[in-house]
């Protein structure tokens, strides 16, 4: 009899997770709105301000907010593309040789538009430079990025009679000065005592115990570890990223791992009740994240345990490419957080998952990666989605639709419905054409729906800005790497344009009247149809190209 794969130490993993995030929420929620609200600037960041030459009591609206956001992005990616094709000039472990312009490329959009998608084994491809000033920065950058956007509409809700939705330049330096860095630095201690590596020396070969050599790569892994996780970036300093002993040696780190992806963007979701002064608001959206988030790990965990497959049923699970430090139910989890927290950290396999529990992957980026979601980026979806259940809910009762006493008009449905539509619009495209096109369905891994599949996830997790693969693409050619970097580019920012009119719109609105007929979008009526606007959303998108690749391949 196989061993049950579900059981004790399978929940404690969970409810070690749950009590975490749960004990952080809202202290670290308060402590985010307080850092966007105050008119104190710490001396810090009056010196970076005073070197960038940014007046920080100058408020911006949505254009010029948007411009800023833009024209910052736009000298990140030629920053890090310079950086990483002239990292071969640097000796080694500093630099590495051999990475293409095309590659350089993918690899800047990546990490700047905080997707972290590899096409390349990074050991292999980075040096220590690569990593550490590359796309470490890059990572603090992207995240603190996306928690701007999600201010700007907070604060577009929350605003009247204004065009004013705050300053992009303080809001970037105070996200990464006073959340980030501080965070990162604690977990990077944390990660360190825990077994984690963290080495700025070369490679060291060591003799093995049948008289052959091996050499062991190392680098600043544990410096690395929490902004990769806690940003959303998810990018392995190795290739098998978190299911290498030493980025994830033990399950307490596999934990903490977890914890680490999950706790800026839950976080935000109360920081966002807190600074409109309305914290049921917040309470409603972490429902509906709590149960979103319940649903795909049970989704996820019965496609994994529980298959007709004989090999599968001896097994007690299916537990090919699955680390076995962690079993099925760690990786199940870590599967679930990554890819509803939209960051592309892995502990195992994702080719290698059930047909359907690949599928449920999937689903979680298409859901807009709204359980949480990303760094700021989930908090903006969440709400995209309030939007729309408050709009449907006024029509079905015959009322002008209104959130937080905010009027939901034509021009702000038409950019809601332009922000719903750019993911699949991306997503299909580039699904599409690469399936028309010989030379790239001959990089599949695998025939059928399964190979179909492989191609379906690279141009979700691009455009959803998650970064993990399907490992059996291969993804590491001129046309791949230029195609997953638009639909990476597309779906960072053309949805980032839709949020910021929408800020600036709302802000110029006055603020209506609460009547006995004012839909209460606290209430579990109101969450209950934000949950199933998001869920029908996705099926009617989604589930023609789903039911071609990974339910086909589930129920084969």
């Amino acid at each position: 009899m196989a061993e049950p794969q579900w059981g004790a130490a399978a929940w404690l993993q969970v409810a070690a997770v749950v009590v975490i995030i749960a004990a952080v929420h809202v202290p670290l929620g308060n402590y985010i709105a307080r850092v966007f609200t105050t008119q104190r600037d710490l001396r810090a960041e009056r010196a970076i301000y005073r070197l960038v030459g940014v007046a920080p009591r100058d408020e911006q609206d949505w254009k010029k907010y948007l411009g800023s956001l833009l024209a910052f992005s736009a000298v990140s990616v030629l920053g890090l593309y310079a950086l990483l094709l002239g990292q071969q000039y640097l000796p080694r472990p500093w630099g590495h040789p051999g990475i293409t312009p095309a590659l350089a490329f993918n690899t800047a959009v990546s990490f700047v538009t905080n997707t972290s998608w590899q096409s390349y084994d990074p050991e292999q491809t980075l040096g220590h430079l690569g990593l550490a000033v590359g796309l470490g920065v890059q990572a603090f950058a992207s995240a603190a990025v996306g928690i701007c956007a999600a201010m700007a509409l907070i604060r577009g809700l929350s605003r009247h009679r204004t065009d004013e939705v705050g300053n992009f330049w303080v809001d970037l330096i105070r996200a990464i000065v006073r959340i980030l860095l501080p965070i990162a630095a604690v977990l990077s201690l944390v990660f360190l005592a825990a077994g984690v590596v963290e080495s700025l020396a070369g490679p060291q070969g060591f003799g093995t115990i049948t008289g052959g050599s091996q050499t062991i790569l190392r680098g600043p892994v544990a410096s690395w570890e929490p902004i990769k996780l806690m940003s959303g970036d998810g990018g392995g300093a190795f290739n098998v990223s978190s299911a290498h002993p030493f980025e994830n040696p033990n399950p307490i780190t596999n934990v903490l791992e977890i914890v680490a992806m999950l706790l800026i963007p839950s976080a935000l979701v109360r920081a966002y009740g807190v600074m409109i002064r309305d914290k049921r608001q917040s309470w409603a959206l972490f429902a509906v994240v709590a149960v979103l988030f319940g649903l795909g790990l049970g989704l996820m965990s019965a496609a994994e345990a529980h298959s007709s497959q004989t090999v599968v049923q001896a097994a007690g699970a299916a537990m090919e490419g699955t680390e076995t430090r962690f079993g099925v139910p760690g990786s199940a989890l870590f599967g679930q957080a990554a890819t509803a927290s939209a960051d592309g950290a892995v502990n195992s396999s994702y080719d290698s998952f059930a047909g359907l529990g690949g599928g449920v992957l999937m689903a979680n980026m298409m859901l807009g990666e709204v359980a949480p979601g990303g760094t700021g980026s989930g908090l903006y979806a969440l709400v995209m989605m309030a939007l729309l259940a408050a709009f449907l809910g006024g029509l079905m009762v015959g009322k002008t639709p209104e959130y937080l006493r905010k009027r939901v008009g034509s021009r702000e449905t038409k950019l809601i419905s332009l922000y719903i539509l750019t993911g699949p619009a991306v997503i299909l495209t580039g699904l599409g054409i690469a399936m028309a096109l010989p030379g790239e369905r001959a990089q599949m891994g695998n025939t059928g729906p399964h190979g179909m599949s492989e191609v379906m996830y690279a141009f979700t997790s691009s455009a959803a800005g998650n970064g993990s693969s399907f490992a059996g693409l291969g993804a590491n050619t001129t046309w791949y790497n230029t195609a997953l970097a638009i639909a990476m580019l597309l779906g960072r920012y053309v949805p980032m344009i839709f949020v910021l009119a929408l800020a600036g719109s709302f802000a110029a609105q006055q603020r209506g009247v609460v009547t006995v007929g004012t839909l209460k979008t606290h209430s579990p009526m109101f969450i209950g149809l934000i949950i199933g606007t998001t869920l029908v959303m996705v099926g009617l998108e989604y589930f023609p190209a789903l039911a071609l690749g990974p339910l086909a391949d589930g129920i084969g």
